[in-house]
């Protein structure tokens, strides 16, 4: 009964088998975190190893892997090559994820995956990220991309998406997140990290801490691999439609990577290609919630930071605008250290505390009384939206809106 169901089933009832049938980090926490590749690398044989037939660029990092990623894909998309783009997490639509040339993949193509290979993924009880990064590389290999820019969805070394062997390996910067999956120092989460570093292929780092370049350093020895330190190269500053302070990095990071390919001469990418895929790289990549200004008078901006480091960036961009009143919509997930991030966040501002609406998502009430020891007052709203809307409502032109704390936060008001 359920076979014949499930052939008949259309594109938004698959993408809720795959999240509702299956574990995902995003919704569910640590059950869904498996610790080895032997499922990813099980997939790989039963799609006749699409990694194998796709040129990568392999992202990871704490902060700043999206952002990275898009600049990329935007400079290659400027060059004039087919170009495959891998994300995560989505913001509305899973097919968010996967895109050629910013075009998310069809949902027919999605459909018919699924149901192609349901039986093998219940025998072998795939996680949603093992059945998502197959999805992904068998539709780049049958759209024939040229280059493929992939993100790393937590740590590195046991991600689903360590099977590929990139021409260049990225990693932005090190930060504590994730801790509970990856360890608690930053010596631990960084050799999690360098777990995509590969033999002899070259590795970009965006920034680093004395203890994390040591890791890297040792890691790329190990694998006879270049290393570039990013943040300590002089680059030219190209503009960016990416407005957002931690862009900055991002960009020297992407230019850096750039730099390695150009000299590997395979692709061909010129000053004028970089230029116009940073100023480009919303349009050509349709990359959203990044310092993403909503409106104006009052001023709205949303922003998916969600960590120490992140936040740290953000918080102090918010600081540095003009405003009469600040306004904060804030929800976060379940797990988060709110010890950690919540005495960064001013207490001048009015808050509407909200629950992202996900399990994981953190009961406003709790997160009032929580902020309310660091001297942060506002109220509670039934949902993300009320928030926003109560926030438009009680600020006047010359305000500022601020909504954040989660990328599912972020997706709700997008």
């Amino acid at each position: 009964m359920f076979n014949i169901f499930f052939q008949k089933m259309n594109y938004s009832e698959t993408a809720n088998w795959l999240f509702n049938k299956l574990p995902i980090y995003q919704l569910q926490g640590a059950t869904a975190y498996k610790k080895d590749l032997t499922n990813s690398i099980l997939l790989a044989k039963h799609l006749n190893h699409p990694e194998k037939k796709l040129k990568c660029v392999h992202v990871a990092g704490t902060n700043g892997k999206g952002s990275t990623c898009h600049l990329l894909a935007s400079v290659f998309q400027e060059a004039g090559y087919k170009v495959g783009l891998y994300t995560s997490p989505h913001l509305k639509d899973f097919r968010e994820r996967i895109k050629v040339n910013g075009v998310e993949i069809s949902e027919d193509f999605v459909v018919d995956f699924v149901k192609k290979n349901k039986s093998f993924f219940e025998e072998n009880d795939l996680s949603f990220f093992e059945m998502t990064v197959g999805l992904a590389f068998d539709y780049f290999v049958n759209q024939k991309t040229e280059i493929n820019i992939i993100e790393v969805g937590m740590g590195g070394r046991l991600d689903s998406t360590n099977i590929i062997t990139p021409i260049v390996s990225v990693i932005t910067n090190i930060g504590l997140d994730h801790t509970q999956f990856l360890g608690n120092t930053i010596s631990l989460i960084s050799t999690e990290k360098a777990g995509i570093i590969k033999n002899k292929i070259p590795v970009v780092v965006g920034e680093y801490s004395q203890e994390s370049r040591l890791v890297f350093e040792q890691k790329a020895k190990k694998m006879e691999s270049e290393i570039y330190f990013a943040s300590d190269l002089k680059l030219e500053n190209y503009p960016s439609i990416l407005i957002g302070d931690y862009q900055i990095q991002n960009k020297k990071t992407a230019q850096q990577t750039i730099k390695i390919i150009q000299n590997q001469n395979e692709f061909k990418v010129s000053d004028e290609n970089i230029k116009e895929g940073f100023l480009n790289v919303i349009k050509n990549t349709g990359l959203q919630g990044r310092w993403q200004k909503l409106s104006e008078n009052p001023t709205v901006i949303c922003d998916t930071a969600h960590n120490y480091d992140g936040l740290k960036i953000v918080l102090n961009q918010v600081q540095k605008e003009e405003f009469n009143e600040l306004h904060i919509v804030l929800g976060v997930v379940n797990d988060k250290d709110l010890n950690e991030i919540l005495p960064m966040f001013p207490k001048n501002a009015k808050y509407y505390f909200c629950k992202p609406n996900i399990p994981r998502g953190l009961d406003a009430e709790i997160l009032k009384e929580k902020a309310k020891n660091f001297q942060l007052i506002g109220k509670v709203y039934n949902s993300v939206s009320n928030a926003y809307l109560e926030a438009k409502k009680k600020a006047s032109k010359n305000d500022f809106i601020y909504i954040g704390g989660s990328t599912f936060v972020v997706a709700e008001i997008l």
